[in-house]
């Protein structure tokens, strides 16, 4: 397994393993990963404004150590190594549950 890192604007913001570069820039191309990077919101922004440069990059050391401290942690019993795992590097809210909350 490889670790590689998404970076927006030069920041780095998720990391996650894979088995390969190849599935790694599927996982990093695929549509509905980069439509969740602009419904996500940090900060009360969205990760992503679907314009900024992405950027997909091997892990550093810390980075990686990250995504493996999140998988100790993980509380999921279906969960295998192969499912992807994204850990986010930024604080992290979704604005639907925000929304939700609102109307409560």
């Amino acid at each position: 397994m490889d670790y590689f890192t998404i970076e927006i604007g030069g920041q780095a913001i998720a990391s996650f393993r894979s088995e390969n570069d190849e599935d790694a820039k599927h996982f990093f191309q695929a549509e509905d990963f980069r439509e969740d990077l602009t419904i996500l919101q940090s900060q009360g922004k969205p990760v992503w404004d679907g314009v900024a440069k992405l950027n997909l990059r091997k892990a550093t050391a810390e980075e990686a150590s990250e995504v493996e401290h999140a998988y100790e942690f993980d509380d999921d019993p279906e969960r295998t190594i192969d499912d992807e795992f994204v850990v986010f590097l930024i604080p992290i809210s979704d604005a639907a549950d925000e929304e939700d909350d609102a109307e409560a």
